[in-house]
C-alpha cells in the first residue's frame, strides 16, 4: 500500500556533527521515508523540530538540490538573504551549488513539522558560519582540513 504508516518508521535525533556543533539539532527528530517506501532516486524525511531546535547548522551543498514543505507549526528560514517565516503549506527550494547557506529554526513554543527532500550527494557540503566542512567521502573536517 502506498500510504506510509509514520508510526511504524523509526524516528531518531541522531547527528554526525562533532559534539561542539551538535547542540542546536538535539531537538530535531526525523524519519527517513525513502528506505521505508522503496524510493531510491531521491531521499525524503518527515522532520519535527521541537521548540528551540534547528534543522541543521546553516549549510549549502555543491551537488544536492533540496526543498522543504512545511506541514504544521512555524519555523524561521535563515539564509544569506535574511530571515523568512515558514508556515504550513510554504515551500522553500535550495538549488545545488548556489552558495546560499540555509537552516530552519523553530523559535516558537510548539513543534513544527516539515518534509525535506533531497538526493544525498557525493560532493562537498559547506557551513559558512562555523569552522566545519564536509568534503565528499571524508567525514566532517575543520575548514583548514584538520579533523575533529
Amino acid at each position: 500500500m502506498p500510504k506510509l504508516d509514520l508510526d511504524a518508521i523509526p524516528q531518531t535525533n541522531a547527528t554526525g556533527y562533532p559534539p561542539e556543533f551538535a547542540g542546536p539539532v538535539q531537538g530535531r527528530w526525523y524519519r527517513r521515508l525513502a528506505p521505508a517506501s522503496g524510493i531510491t532516486d531521491f531521499g525524503y524525511s518527515h522532520v519535527t523540530l521541537e521548540p528551540g531546535a534547528w534543522s541543521a547548522q546553516r549549510h549549502w551543498h555543491q551537488g544536492e538540490d533540496e526543498f522543504v514543505v512545511m506541514l504544521s507549526g512555524e519555523a524561521v528560514l535563515v539564509d544569506d538573504g535574511g530571515e523568512t517565516i515558514m508556515r504550513p503549506g510554504d515551500v522553500a527550494a535550495f538549488p545545488k551549488n548556489d552558495g546560499n547557506g540555509h537552516v530552519l529554526q523553530n523559535r516558537g513554543d510548539t513543534p513544527c513539522v516539515y518534509i525535506a527532500v533531497g538526493k544525498p550527494s557525493v560532493t562537498d557540503c559547506h557551513y559558512p558560519d562555523i569552522d566545519m566542512h564536509l568534503p565528499a567521502g571524508q567525514g566532517f573536517r575543520r575548514k583548514d582540513g584538520s579533523g575533529f
